[in-house]
């Protein structure tokens, strides 16, 4: 059986942002958060800033990927009412 379908929250993506800005691995995130690690790969990519810190790497926000989750949802829920 396959794992159980969940959303990331705030707290989990405050947890990716502490982590990710601290530079950790992508597979200690998703074990910490108990995801798969192409979650992470694909949360990372929602949350990006587009700054990048003194060292090259690119900046995770949790507020930036948290605003574009719910424009997401609701994009999609929106999809699904006119399709009714």
């Amino acid at each position: 059986m396959g794992q159980k379908l969940r959303y990331l929250g705030p707290e989990d993506r405050a947890t990716i942002e502490r982590l990710h800005n601290d530079r950790a691995p992508v597979a200690l995130i998703a074990e910490k958060i108990g995801v798969h690690p192409a979650t992470i790969y694909r949360e990372l990519r929602n949350g990006y800033t587009g700054a990048v810190d003194k060292y090259g790497f690119r900046v995770y926000s949790a507020k930036v990927a948290q605003i574009t989750a719910e424009r997401n949802f609701q994009k999609s829920r929106g999809k699904r009412q006119a399709a009714l």
